[in-house]
């Protein structure tokens, strides 16, 4: 299997970058069986802008509308699917092991309240101010977070059948995990780290920046592979921007944006005012392209949704990022009615799952220009990106 990658400017191999991407460098990607949609079509009309000639597909904690979240049946499933890249969260142990959780409070996805020995360490925490009370992660040495067992966050939505199956994964076995599947199937899978409440955790003593890079060195796939770090958080970034100057490593950096009004939890700790909203226009956008290759977005940030719940105008978030140089990644699409705009709905029930709306809502965002999306069904995005002409 041979890996093509551009060189940098600024010395070793760069990043997969987006050049590489837009010319057809990556490996033949697995196509998912398409079905066809109905005309589920927006009110407000949606003008097509220019699209990128690969639009990546990211699958959300892995298949999680369909597996329990950041296990590896999650990725297994959205590797099956067609995912592009698979997404782990990461969070520390106290023992300053890297593990996939969305969040280090494990209460809603684990087994944990079921385990007596663990009961006293039910505690109630201030993370990213706000007051949280579970079980956390940074309380649990590796061995004791082994044993407990995954279960699904959304229960009403998506069921309980894999309740109990599945351990918790370190990242070190998801790397292994998706460099076997990668030579099963014979094409490039990125994988793309989000490092969670990293600010939170440097304060315990546990920062993990640095565990990242290193574990990518570490492995022999991820010295090669396609590689693309998330944080929601400012200062990491910047850290990890200038750390990876000096590192044969190919790995991009992905700036999350969160709602407008809310401010990244490196700048509220440090009693800054930054929000995310200013983030958001021209001048904060030329400062994230000096750090950063893209930004993300949520869904609702490049088409609101009217009074009504139906999807409005596009906002000129695309073009304002493609301006600054930054690629646009947008979370997440999920199946359920109850997340989508309410012209994609099937039926009335909120938790009934709408398949073909969420295929065509996403065919709604491909017009506006996005370079990639994260989804927590991967089969339904490749369906829309193979009807879209990706």
């Amino acid at each position: 299997m041979e890996l093509r990658m551009t060189r940098s400017g600024f010395g070793g191999l760069a990043p997969w970058s987006r050049l590489a991407r837009r010319t057809g460098w990556y490996t033949g990607w697995l196509l998912a069986a398409a079905w066809p949609v109905g005309s589920l079509l927006a009110d407000e009309p949606i003008p097509v802008h220019a699209r990128a000639a690969k639009v990546l597909l990211l699958a959300h904690r892995g298949a999680s509308a369909l597996r329990p979240e950041h296990t590896l049946a999650a990725y297994a499933l959205a590797i099956a699917d067609g995912a592009d890249y698979v997404e782990p969260d990461l969070v520390s142990t106290r023992d300053g092991f890297l593990v996939a959780r969305h969040e280090n409070n494990i209460t809603e996805t684990t087994d944990v309240a079921r385990h007596p020995e663990f009961a006293a360490r039910r505690t109630t925490k201030r993370i990213d101010g706000q007051s949280v009370t579970g079980w956390f992660t940074e309380d649990f040495t590796l061995a004791e977070l082994k044993t407990l067992r995954a279960r699904e966050r959304l229960p009403a939505l998506r069921g309980t059948r894999y309740d109990g199956q599945f351990q918790i994964p370190t990242f070190d076995e998801i790397i292994d995990f998706v460099a076997a599947e990668s030579s099963t199937r014979g094409r490039v899978i990125g994988i793309i780290p989000e490092i969670k409440h990293s600010t939170w955790f440097r304060q315990l003593g546990l920062p993990m920046e640095d565990k990242v890079l290193r574990t990518l060195q570490d492995h022999a796939y991820t010295r090669i592979a396609p590689i693309e770090i998330q944080s929601f958080e400012i200062g990491n970034l910047k850290y990890l921007h200038a750390r990876l100057r000096n590192l044969p490593l190919h790995v991009r950096l992905l700036q999350l944006l969160g709602e407008s009004g809310e401010r990244p939890g490196d700048v509220l700790a440090a009693g800054g005012h930054l929000t995310y909203a200013e983030m958001e226009r021209p001048a904060g956008l030329a400062e994230i392209a000096r750090y950063a290759d893209a930004i993300g977005p949520a869904t609702r940030q490049i088409i609101p949704l009217r009074d009504d719940g139906r999807l409005g105008r596009p906002t000129s978030l695309v073009a304002d990022a493609h301006r600054a140089g930054l690629d646009v990644h947008v979370y997440t699409f999920r199946p359920e009615n109850v997340f989508l705009a309410r012209n994609f709905w099937q039926g009335t029930s909120p938790q009934a799952r709408s398949p073909q709306g969420s295929i065509a809502e996403i065919r709604r965002y491909l017009a506006t220009g996005i370079d990639g999306f994260f989804t927590d069904d991967p089969a339904l995005g490749r369906v829309a990106l193979d009807e879209y002409g990706h």
